[in-house]
Parts: structure tokens; sequence; C-alpha cells
């Protein structure tokens, strides 16, 4: 039997359950929505497939044969099995168990997902976050191979072929200990900014970025005097040396032993962004977890407002 429902048309499956279930093809086409020719010619089609009449006319309406009430229970499962398949799945946070697997440099760690995680576990228990590094090269590949379910980098270093959403625009600030002389006044010019000694955050050691890049259009230079892979070594160098630092926004309001001090000097930010590969765009859990990221970096940008 399961050999010959496997062979049916999925419409004929569709008509022989309406037929099964209205006794009548009026009510049957009415079901499907089609013309009740169309449903008498797709029953002719039954027969000749099962070799059996499957329905007689009587005065009561029709009659499903023996054989038309053997198919009943496996074409209603079958078709149940259809129904399930093509709807999307319902996703409930609360009841969730899973894990997903999300990519981030250290300053996305501290910016978006750590105020994600205080508000998933709120709302989703159930859900398990595992935090890898962005590796250069390998992001696109990770999310294409279900490595990575969503990764966080900026427009910049997203491939074309990747989904993607803005989270917020970032700015950067000049940051530096409570100490520090400048912390106490709480201003800065800019030749006093170029005096102090900098720390800059490099993955690659470098020791210039895109505020050196806007020194020298005022053909101007700072004195960066370490350079360090991680955002989180900074506010403990600021407080055992008197160097500053620049630093985003958001990073440095997560430092409470840190001070900003307004710019000198006007530094482009950066978008920060997520992205995830086609294959998770519609899973109704990924696309939860996408709408809980966008709200609580909107969160984040009111309470930097204000």
């Amino acid at each position: 039997m399961k050999n010959e429902l496997r062979s049916l048309d999925l419409n004929l499956l569709k008509a022989l359950g309406a037929l099964l279930q209205e006794r009548s093809v009026t009510r049957a086409a009415h079901r499907l929505a089609i013309s009740q020719p169309a449903v008498s010619g797709m029953l002719v089609k039954l027969r000749e497939h099962f070799g059996d009449p499957l329905f007689v006319r009587t005065p009561d309406g029709m009659m499903p044969t023996a054989r038309a009430e053997e198919l009943a229970g496996p074409v209603t499962q079958i078709l149940r099995d259809i129904t399930q398949l093509l709807n999307p799945p319902h996703f409930d946070p609360l009841s969730a168990t899973l894990t997903f697997t999300l990519a981030a440099t250290d300053y996305a760690l501290s910016a978006v997902l750590i105020p994600l995680i205080a508000e998933l576990k709120s709302r989703a228990p159930g859900i398990n976050l595992a935090v890898r590094p962005i590796i250069d090269g390998q992001v696109t590949q990770q999310l294409a191979r279900g490595d990575v379910d969503l990764a966080f980098l900026t427009p910049e270093t997203t491939a074309e072929e990747l989904h993607s959403r803005s989270l917020y625009q970032e700015e950067y600030v000049c940051v530096a200990h409570r100490a520090h002389p400048a912390a106490q006044r709480l201003s800065m010019t800019l030749e006093q900014f170029c005096h102090y000694e900098h720390v800059l955050v490099s993955t690659e050691g470098k020791f210039s970025g895109p505020t050196d890049e806007k020194l020298a259009e005022l053909h101007l230079e700072r004195r960066v005097g370490v350079s360090v892979n991680s955002f989180h070594a900074v506010p403990e160098i600021l407080r055992l040396t008197t160097m500053i630092a620049v630093l985003p926004r958001r990073l440095a309001m997560t430092t409470h032993d840190l001070v900003i001090i307004p710019m000198p000097l006007t530094v482009p930010g950066f978008t920060k962004s997520m992205a995830w590969h086609a294959r998770r765009h519609q899973d109704p859990a990924h696309r939860w977890l996408r709408a809980l990221c966008v709200e609580v970096s909107q969160q984040d940008d009111i309470t930097l407002a204000t």
C-alpha cells in the first residue's frame, strides 16, 4: 500500500483525502477550492490507479468501498506529515533546548554578546551559546558549513553571498583611567592628545589605525607606545600607567574605572552588523535570535543617548 501511495501525485492524494472526509464530489471540490469537474476527473484517475471504484453512489450519498476505507488511515497520516513539513514549525523560546554557535571579536563579545546573554537567559533559559573568535578568511565558510550560526562583523568584512543586518553605528571616544590628570579636567587639547602616550588595539600588532589617519590629515601624529591584540587588556594598562586610549564608546561604557574625555578631533566610527548564511535564513529559532540581537542593540542605543 505504501508503494501505491508513494507513486501517487500529491494533488490526487489531497483529492482522495477530501473525498474520504466529505463523501461528496461537490463538497470535496469546495474543500479543495477547485471545480467539481476537476475533482471528478481526479476520482477517475484514482480509480484507475488503485483498480477499485473507491466510492459507490447510494441513496445516502457516496460511500467508500472496503479498499477506500483501507486507504483512509495511511492517506490521512501522509497528508498530515506533508502539512507539517510544509508549514514552518512553531518556535517557543521558553521551552527550546538548542545551542547556537556565534563568532565574534572581543569587542563584539563585550558590546553585543554579554548584553545578549543577559537577556537570553531570562527569555530562553534552555538555549546555550558557544562563542568562537572571528578568524579572518574563514567566517563565510564556517557559516556555510554550519560550524557558525551567526557572526558579528562589519559591512566591509561581510561577504556578498551572506545575509546581513546592521545593528548600530559605533563611535570612537578618548578614555583614560579616572586617576589620570586629563580625566580630572574632563578636557583635552589636540596638542595634549598627541603628547600623551597611547595604547592601541590591533590584532595584527600594528601601531597605527583610523585615529592616526585623521591626525595625518592635520600633519600631526601621536605616540603609540603599546599595541595589544585585545580590548580587554586596555583598562588594566590604563590603570597602571599614564597612557590614554581611543576606544569604541560601547566598550568604554562597560568599564567603570575609565573616564570618557571629549575627543579633540573626529575619528570615523564603524557599523556593527550580524551576518548569517541562507541555510539558516528562514529557521524560526534563528530568526528569533536575530530579532533579539536587534532589540538588545537598540536598547543600548537608548542607554547611550541618555
